[in-house]
């Protein structure tokens, strides 16, 4: 038996090379490219998402982006005090095998940026980099840029500190856990202006690779690879990082470190965030603005 071309089934196209009406005329419809199935953004691409996050950052109300800069400066402290808990409580391993108590304060620690990123806070070290990014794009002004980081870094400040007395007051700073956190305030206050700038500079350079990579990854995933391998290599490298030191320095100070407030600023938060600032705008800012945007044109 046979059907008339009047009779014919409809017939409903499932295939990438599904035939669809332009014109009157009977196509194949494109195929997806590659870069539709993608998991990764290019860097070029990237770099532009950074740049709208540097541009979004100046339409946030200032009650919110102190706010948001509170919650990250918390997040900061959440890996902080995870790092302190477990490796301070490694005293066997921490006298016959430092390097494993390093490696795993760093595997640990990036939880940090891990929940600063995803749940949307502002964070001083990243936004050096975004809002770096759009300057040298020329979408925002240098009173924007100024603006983001006086109150990320102000909000940093209150959230690491309130965090740090909060753990004080509940007791899990107590232990092993206030033992490291005091080591590591006299650690972090002995050291020379210069040498201190510069681990601040190599510290932010890899943070701000790890807001990159995370930017460039499109699954939750891809984000949290994206962000552990940078940030676990400057924590196990022994680089400086202000907002971290935010929350380590008080939490020193409160287990009876015997080291002042001058001197933490001095010796440590000073040369630390000019390095991080130095990182963030220039290295990655700039530099990548030179790779992919207006300060690379027509070179």
């Amino acid at each position: 038996m046979t059907l008339s071309s009047q009779q014919s089934p409809a017939f409903t196209p499932r295939s990438s090379a599904a035939l669809n009406v332009r014109g009157g005329a009977w196509k194949p419809a494109a195929a997806p490219t590659a870069a539709d199935s993608s998991m990764v953004l290019t860097p070029g691409a990237t770099y532009q998402a950074l740049v709208a996050k540097g541009v979004s950052n100046t339409k946030i109300s200032t009650i919110k982006t102190l706010t948001a800069a509170i919650m990250g400066g918390a997040y900061v402290g959440v890996g902080g005090m995870l790092s302190l808990a477990v490796c301070g409580n490694m005293p066997g391993i921490a006298s016959s095998n430092p390097g494993l108590v390093k490696f795993t304060f760093a595997a640990l620690f990036p939880v940090a940026l891990f929940l600063c990123l995803q749940a949307g806070a502002q964070l001083f070290t990243g936004n050096t980099a975004t809002m770096g990014a759009a300057y040298f794009e020329n979408k925002i002004t240098l009173k924007d840029v100024l603006r983001s980081w006086i109150l990320a870094y102000s909000g940093n400040m209150v959230g690491c500190g309130l965090f740090a007395l909060a753990c004080s007051y509940t007791g899990v700073l107590d232990g092993g856990a206030g033992k490291m956190a005091s080591n590591m305030v006299v650690s972090k206050t002995s050291g020379a202006f210069g040498p201190t700038l510069v681990k601040g500079i190599l510290c932010n350079w890899l943070v701000c690779l790890a807001v990159f990579c995370a930017a460039q990854a499109k699954d939750v995933t891809g984000k949290y690879i994206g962000i552990i391998l940078p940030i676990s290599a400057f924590v196990a490298i022994g680089f400086e990082h202000s907002v971290a030191n935010m929350f380590l320095l008080p939490a020193g100070m409160l287990s009876q470190a015997g080291v002042d407030i001058k001197t933490i600023l001095l010796k440590n938060l000073l040369p630390v965030t000019l390095g991080n600032t130095i990182a963030g705008a220039l290295l990655v800012g700039a530099g990548f603005s030179w790779q992919f945007g207006k300060l690379g044109e027509g070179k």
